[in-house]
């Protein structure tokens, strides 16, 4: 069980991002890496490939950040927490805030 997921609000605790908040597109599991909105923009040289499709030009574009550097923010306190693990009652695990103990 990953400790972020798709869908999750998350902070940037180190970078020049860091303090920004976004939602998380894509997790690369593989790589380490997650995709975040509105984090890490670079700039990109992109040429034209097609007469009717793209424009040439530097384009702005989001790229993945390592894990390490977000922490996911909590629902019920809104803050930056870290993430632990439970078992519920009924058997199945779940990620819990290490601040208020409460499930995501």
């Amino acid at each position: 069980m990953q400790k972020i997921r798709k869908g999750d609000t998350v902070a940037v605790i180190t970078g020049k991002d860091k303090g920004k908040k976004g939602k998380v597109l894509r997790v690369l599991p593989e790589a380490g890496k997650v995709l975040v909105e509105g984090i890490n923009f670079v700039k990109k040289h992109q040429r034209k490939t097609r007469q009717d499709q793209q424009e040439a030009g530097i384009v702005q574009v989001e790229r993945p950040v390592y894990v390490s550097n977000l922490m996911v923010v909590c629902k019920n306190c809104q803050v930056p927490a870290r993430v632990g693990f439970s078992i519920l009652k009924d058997k199945t695990k779940a990620r819990i805030c290490k601040k208020c103990n409460e499930a995501f």
